[in-house]
This record gives structure tokens, sequence and C-alpha cells, in this order.
């Protein structure tokens, strides 16, 4: 069953979830220079680094993600096409960035 975006279903016995089809998220595209952001607004003063502008699909920011947590003995998450590790360390992030080929700049604080 195909469900139209101007109609809003109020009850339906077709059986089964009722799920709207979302919108594919497009990647953004940067200038092909990775920053590495220091941010602790609404962490409780915990630093953590954001990661921004690689340019990957979530499948492969997971998976760089999973192997910078692992190098770094840390945790951290994807949000919105951002890498954010739990660590304050963005010299040893930097440097695991660019033995993968990446341009990476120190970027805020």
């Amino acid at each position: 069953m195909r469900i139209d975006p101007n109609i809003s279903l109020v009850y339906s016995t077709d059986g089964g979830k009722i799920t709207q089809e979302k919108p594919a998220k497009s990647i953004p595209q940067g200038d092909g220079i990775v920053r590495i952001h220091k941010d602790s607004k609404g962490r409780k003063g915990k630093g953590v680094a954001v990661i921004k502008g690689l340019g990957l699909n979530e499948k492969e920011l997971k998976a760089l993600a999973q192997k910078l947590k692992k190098q770094c003995g840390c945790g951290g998450t994807v949000k919105e096409f951002n890498i954010e590790v739990q660590t304050d360390n963005r010299e040893q992030l930097k440097g695991l960035l660019e033995k993968l080929g990446y341009t990476v700049k120190l970027a805020g604080g």
C-alpha cells in the first residue's frame, strides 16, 4: 500500500504497521578538507572532537568511526554525517585521518 503524503491516515484495517516513506538524506559535499572541531556545549563540560566534511555515506562513516574509536581507545558516535569522538586528543585523530589519505585541518579552539 502506498501512502499519499498529502493525506493523513486516521485508521486502517489493512493490517500491519503504517509507515511513511522517508526521503533519503543527501550526503553533504564539502570543499575536500576534513575539519576537526572541539566541542563541549551541552555535554556537561566533557570535550569531544567533531569530525566534519568527510563526504561519506552513513555505512562508511560508521566503519570509519569504529576504526577511529579503537585507535583512540574511547567512545563516540555518528550524528548528521559528522563523527563525534570522546577525546580531546585532536592531534592523534589528525594523524590517523592523514594516514587514510584525507586533508585535515584543526578548527576552533
